[in-house]
C-alpha cells in the first residue's frame, strides 16, 4: 500500500485507488452512463466549437503518431463493414448525391476534365499491362 511519510497515512493516491474500486463495485454501468451523460452536457455548456476542433485535433495527432497505416485501414473496413450493415442503398444513393453537389458547387469545369483524364490515362495504363 502507497504511504506517505506523514504518520502512516494513506497517500491521496490510495485513497482515490480505493474509493474508486469501491464505487466500481457499488454501481452499475447506468450509474457511469448517468455521470458521463451529465458531464458531457456541463461540458458543452462551458465551452464552444473551438475547444472540440482543438482536442480533436489533438486527439487526431496523438493517434496518428502512434499508429501505423494498417490500423487505420482496419478500423476503415469495420467502419464500412458496420455502415453496409446499418444502411441500405438509398442511404447511399443520397449520401452520393449529396457529395457528388458539394464537389460541383465547390470546383469548375477544368476540374472535372483533369480528373477524367486522369482517370482516362489509369484506364489506359492498365489496359495497357
Amino acid at each position: 500500500m502507497a504511504k506517505n511519510n506523514n504518520n502512516d497515512k494513506m497517500s491521496r493516491e490510495e485513497r482515490g485507488r480505493m474509493g474508486g474500486e469501491a464505487t466500481s463495485q457499488n454501481h452499475g454501468s447506468d450509474f457511469y452512463q448517468e455521470i458521463g451523460r451529465k458531464g458531457g452536457e456541463a461540458t458543452s455548456n462551458n465551452h464552444d466549437q473551438d475547444f472540440y476542433q482543438e482536442i480533436g485535433r489533438k486527439g487526431g495527432e496523438a493517434t496518428a503518431e502512434s499508429h501505423d497505416s494498417e490500423f487505420y485501414q482496419e478500423i476503415g473496413k469495420k467502419g464500412g463493414e458496420a455502415t453496409s450493415e446499418s444502411h441500405d442503398k438509398d442511404f447511399y444513393q443520397e449520401i452520393g448525391r449529396k457529395g457528388g453537389e458539394a464537389t460541383s458547387e465547390n470546383h469548375d469545369r477544368s476540374f472535372y476534365e483533369e480528373i477524367g483524364e486522369k482517370g482516362g490515362n489509369a484506364r489506359n495504363n492498365n489496359n495497357n499491362k
